[in-house]
C-alpha cells in the first residue's frame, strides 16, 4: 500500500492553486506558504487527509498578514497591556487607514513646502489643554521624561522623592532610566514621607528641576505624606511632572488621578503623560508645557530618534477630537446598563448552557493607571472549562476564573460584541 504522505500535495501545486490566488494577493506569498506547510504536516501526522489540505488552507489563511489578532477583552480590566492597553475608537481607526497611504504629515497643500511635523496633533492637544504653552509627542512617556533628563539635566541633579521611585513595568526602572541619561538623581525624604523641606533643602544651584512622578502603578497607605505640585512650584527651579496615565482633564470616575490640566494650572513647568491609558489613544508621550522648554525638548537631537509615525498621530489627533473612545466609554458605564446587556446575553445562552449565570463583579482601570480605584461591574458566569475554550477560540475572548468559575465582564466587552460572545459561548458548549 503506497504511504499516504507521499499523497500530500506538493507546495508549487499549491501555490498555483486558483482558490488560493486572492489569498496571496492580500497576504502575501511567505504568509501562504506557511500556512500550507502547517497543513501538509498536519496531512502526514494523518490529522486530515491529504485530500483536504487545500480546503484546510483555504480554512485557515488569516485576514491579515499580521501575527496579531483581535481580542475581545472581558477581563474586567479596562486598559490592558498584555491585551495591548487603550482599544482605539472607530475614529481613530479610520485615521489611521487614511494616513496609511501618502499623506501632508509634513508637507504644506497650500504653499507646496515642507510643513511642521504632527502639526493637527499638536494643535488638537493644545486645544484640550489650553494652559500649555506648547506641546510635543513622543514615542511613549519613558521616552518623554528621558528626553526631558537629556535636554534639561544631562550632568546636573534632579531632585526626586524616594516614594516616587517607581518601577515602570516590564523589570524596567524609572532610576534607572533617568541615570541612562547623564543626570544624576538627587534622592529627598523617605519611602512613605517627603516633606518640602526635604525638597527645598536639596535644591541648589547644579540643580536642573523637580520630578514629581505619580506612582500609578501602586498605592501606598498609612502614615504616609507627599508635597503636592503647587507646593513645589514655588521652589526656584523648573518642575516636571508625570501624571502617568493620561488624563488631560479631571473625571469624575477617578476622582483621586491627576489629571495635566489641573498640573499645569499649578505651576507645572512640564507635564508628561501617556497616550494609550486614560487617554484611550494609540502609544504616545505627551509632553505639554512651557513653550521654550518644550521647544528646547523638541529640538534636542535625540528627539528624531523618539518622533512617533504619522499613523500614531493621526490616531492620537482623532481621539482627542473625536467621539468619546472606548476606555472612557468603559470607565462610565452605568451599572443597570451592564445588568440588562448580561441578563439579555445569560437568557439567549441559557438552552447552550443551563449553568451560566449573572453575577455582581469589580472591575479596574488597569495598564498602571488608578490602581486604588474599583469599578462595580456585572459578569457572566460560565463553567470554568469556558476559560481555555474562549481564549483559543476566534475570536479569542478573554475572560478571569475566580472560584472556578469563568467571568466575562461586561464593563470590558464593546456592546457592539456581545453578539460575538454569545456566539462563541454556544460554539463551546
Amino acid at each position: 500500500m503506497a504511504d499516504p504522505r507521499r499523497q500530500v500535495p506538493r507546495t508549487d501545486v499549491l501555490l498555483a492553486a486558483p482558490e488560493l490566488r486572492s489569498g496571496i494577493a492580500h497576504l502575501g506569498r511567505a504568509v501562504v506558504k506557511g500556512i500550507i506547510r502547517d497543513a501538509q504536516e498536519r496531512a502526514r501526522r494523518g490529522e486530515i487527509a491529504p485530500g483536504e489540505v487545500l480546503a484546510e488552507v483555504r480554512r485557515t489563511l488569516p485576514g491579515t498578514a499580521s501575527s496579531l489578532q483581535p481580542v475581545i477583552n472581558a477581563t474586567g480590566i479596562i486598559v490592558h497591556t498584555n491585551l495591548g492597553r487603550a482599544p482605539l475608537s472607530a475614529a481613530a481607526v479610520d485615521a489611521v487607514v487614511t494616513a496609511a497611504g501618502n499623506t501632508d504629515v509634513e508637507f504644506d497643500l497650500s504653499s507646496g513646502t515642507r510643513a511642521r511635523r504632527g502639526r493637527g496633533a499638536r494643535e488638537a492637544l493644545l486645544a484640550a489643554v489650553p494652559e500649555a504653552g506648547d506641546a510635543h509627542v513622543v514615542n511613549n512617556n519613558a521616552a518623554a521624561l528621558a528626553l526631558a533628563a537629556l535636554a534639561l539635566a544631562q550632568g546636573r541633579e534632579i531632585v526626586i522623592s524616594r516614594g516616587e521611585l517607581v518601577a515602570i513595568g516590564d523589570g524596567f526602572r524609572l532610576p534607572e532610566l533617568m541615570e541612562s541619561t547623564g543626570a544624576r538623581l538627587r534622592e529627598v525624604g523617605t519611602t512613605n514621607r517627603t516633606t518640602l523641606d526635604d525638597y527645598a533643602s536639596a535644591v541648589g544651584e547644579n540643580t536642573a528641576f523637580v520630578l514629581k512622578v505619580h506612582p500609578s502603578n501602586f498605592a501606598v497607605t498609612g502614615f504616609v505624606q507627599s508635597v503636592d505640585a503647587a507646593a513645589l512650584s514655588a521652589l526656584d527651579v523648573p518642575l516636571v511632572v508625570d501624571v502617568g496615565s493620561g488624563l488631560l482633564r479631571r473625571d469624575s470616575a477617578l476622582p483621586r488621578e491627576p489629571d495635566v490640566r489641573s498640573t499645569l494650572r499649578a505651576g507645572a513647568a512640564l507635564v508628561t503623560a501617556s497616550g494609550d491609558k486614560l487617554l484611550g489613544g494609540p502609544q504616545a508621550g505627551l509632553i505639554f508645557g512651557d513653550a521654550a522648554l518644550v521647544q528646547r525638548l523638541a529640538r534636542h537631537p535625540l528627539a528624531r530618534a523618539l518622533r512617533t509615525d504619522k499613523l500614531t498621530l493621526a490616531a492620537l489627533e482623532a481621539t482627542v477630537c473625536g467621539p468619546r473612545p472606548p476606555v472612557s466609554q468603559a470607565l462610565h458605564a452605568q451599572l443597570a446598563d451592564l445588568r440588562a446587556r448580561a441578563d439579555d446575553m445569560a437568557a439567549q445562552l441559557r438552552e447552550a448552557e443551563p449553568n451560566v449565570g449573572v453575577v455582581d463583579s469589580t472591575a479596574m482601570v488597569g495598564g498602571g493607571g488608578a490602581p486604588e480605584e474599583v469599578l462595580p461591574s456585572v459578569a457572566l458566569s460560565l463553567p470554568e472549562r469556558y476559560g481555555p475554550a474562549l481564549r483559543l477560540g476566534t475570536p479569542p475572548i478573554v475572560g478571569r476564573v475566580s472560584d472556578r468559575r469563568c467571568l466575562l465582564d461586561l464593563r470590558t466587552i464593546d456592546p457592539l460584541r456581545d453578539h460575538q460572545v454569545v456566539l462563541a459561548v454556544r460554539g463551546a458548549s
